[in-house]
């Protein structure tokens, strides 16, 4: 059996790692046996003939997308061009966002047949064998379909217990050059489970409450791969790394043990984060750290059920600048009880912590307490409109604090870090910035172009080569690059900059096509 796995398309804005869930749910598909592609439209551009032609040239016999809420058009889109490009393939949709609508979704898209609940590896296991006998479907649990006019649910599915029996993830079907070009850190988990109860998080109802391990060693493992890959920094996507500190002990020890070098960072809780544990993790390459701080008023805490204080926050983020570890904190506008002066206060307290943060607002997704409660938290949902679903902009009010007052306190801290960014380049040109403060310039300057490159397939596009120049020669890299440069409106110099990096590192190649000679994306990209 031959099976597509769809990444659906996700804003480069966004920071999206190389998709981990898409990658875990293929490597479930090949162990059950399945031929699998991944179709990436993450890292490369979407239209229905792309699709049509992939599709021509795999002949799957199933196709099936993960979605969250913010890409969950896009994902039911791209399964509907498919059943009208291949009435009888096959078409599942998986990921959080369905599997707390699933009755909905079955309902607003007839084109997607089946829809899998939860953690899926194992439910895809077992649906592997009879994927194409619909009577069978009953017989799984975790899945949701059509039957008789009416939607069907087998009911749901225990939580995997032991995690160490999933295949490692099926990165090596990615396009991992793309991945590299982009350059953002590859995400691992290293556990399953969150303990705690925040009322506007799906983890605990996804994964579960009880947190579940991974060996280490097979952690390490996966590491040491992809690090062969030639990526050099690991984000840790865990609901809350730091959880269990002996364990965390265990990961920096083999780490050493193994002579591992690379740079990585964590989810973690001011509360679950002591010295000797932050001194290890520095010791082994971490450099970074998240808390998801979202208030600076005590009673919002309470209400929101993070138990957490402001006091631990502080004294948490004052511990990091000891040991050296950087600080990024999330605050969340629009939470239940806000108002003008609640948010005020947890401006002063950001303001005050002297570390990196940003505000999201509250979005109240499917399965949340936030969602499903509304109305006992002070909040009234206003729209439907899952795109608008991406934490940029308002989509509750509380009694006391209006959508426009929450765009107004937000923008206030955007043109705040516009104005911290112009005195960057203000520095870049009259010489006064560091060297660090100057590649962030250039970096940030190059990634628009980058993002261009990617999503408008711009090597491919642009990347025909003419009899009359040698594919291996200057004259057909020049060309590339000035017909980038037409297209981008950008000036051939950093054209030439941002390719050339790509063609040192062996992400571009030219490549024998059915139309001649073609600059493409490398399939298997050497260490950098």
């Amino acid at each position: 059996m031959r099976i597509a796995v769809i990444a659906p398309p996700y804003p480069l804005e966004e920071i999206p790692a190389p998709p981990l869930g898409v990658c875990y749910v293929a490597a479930a598909f090949e162990k059950a046996g399945a031929e699998v592609r991944i179709f990436d439209y993450v890292v490369s551009g979407y239209s229905r003939e792309k699709l049509r032609r992939q599709m021509d040239a795999f002949q799957p016999h199933a196709l099936g997308s993960t979605s969250v809420t913010l890409n969950y058009y896009l994902a039911a889109q791209v399964l509907t061009d498919a059943k009208e490009i291949d009435p009888s393939v096959l078409t599942l949709m998986g990921g959080p966002h369905v599997s707390f609508r699933a009755e909905e979704t079955l309902r607003e898209y007839p084109a997607i047949d089946m829809i899998v609940m939860g953690e899926g590896e194992q439910t895809i296991a077992e649906l592997v064998p009879g994927l194409e006998s619909r009577p069978f479907w009953a017989e799984v649990k975790g899945v949701a379909f059509r039957k008789d006019g009416a939607v069907h649910l087998t009911g749901p599915r225990e939580l995997i217990r032991d995690l160490d029996t999933l295949p490692l993830p099926a990165r090596h079907l990615l396009p991992l050059s793309r991945y590299k070009a982009l350059g953002y850190p590859v995400s691992i988990t290293t556990s399953r489970g969150c303990p705690h109860e925040c009322i506007f998080c799906q983890g605990r109802r996804m994964v579960g409450s009880r947190v579940r391990y991974r060996d280490v060693g097979l952690v390490l493992d996966e590491i040491e791969a992809i690090l062969a890959w030639g990526f050099d920094r690991i984000n840790f996507a865990d609901d809350l790394f730091t959880a269990n500190k002996k364990r965390v002990e265990r990961f920096c020890k083999q780490v050493r043990e193994r002579g591992l070098r690379f740079g990585w960072s964590a989810f973690s809780r001011v509360d679950t984060l002591d010295r000797e544990t932050a001194e290890m993790m520095v010791a082994t390459g971490c450099d970074w750290v998240s808390f998801g701080l979202e208030s600076g008023n005590q009673e919002i805490l309470d209400r929101i059920r993070k138990r957490t204080t402001v006091e631990q926050a502080r004294k948490a983020v004052a511990l990091c600048k000891e040991v050296g570890l950087q600080v990024h904190a999330s605050f969340i506008v629009g939470l239940p009880g806000e108002t003008r002066e609640t948010m005020r206060e947890t401006d002063d307290f950001a303001r005050s912590l002297g570390i990196s943060y940003g505000y999201h607002y509250l979005t109240p997704f499917p399965g949340t307490p936030v969602m499903e409660q509304s109305n006992e938290y002070d909040l009234e949902v206003l729209t439907g409109d899952w795109s608008l679903y991406d934490a940029n902009r308002p989509v509750v009010r509380t009694a006391k604090v209006s959508p426009e007052d929450q765009i107004r306190f937000v923008r206030r801290h955007e043109q705040m870090c516009d104005e911290l960014w112009a005195e960057l380049e203000r520095g870049q040109q009259e010489g006064t910035n560091t060297a660090a403060e100057n590649a962030r310039v250039e970096g940030r300057r190059r990634l628009g172009l980058v993002f261009r490159i990617l999503h408008e397939d711009l090597i491919e596009e642009c990347g025909a080569v003419p009899p009359d120049l040698s594919a291996n020669g200057a004259g057909a890299f020049n060309r590339l690059v000035t017909e980038i440069s037409k297209v981008t409106a950008r000036d051939e110099a950093v054209v030439a900059q941002v390719v050339g990096n790509y063609f040192r590192r062996g992400l571009v190649e030219v490549q024998s096509t059915d139309c001649g000679m073609c600059w493409g994306w490398t399939p298997n990209p050497r260490m950098a």
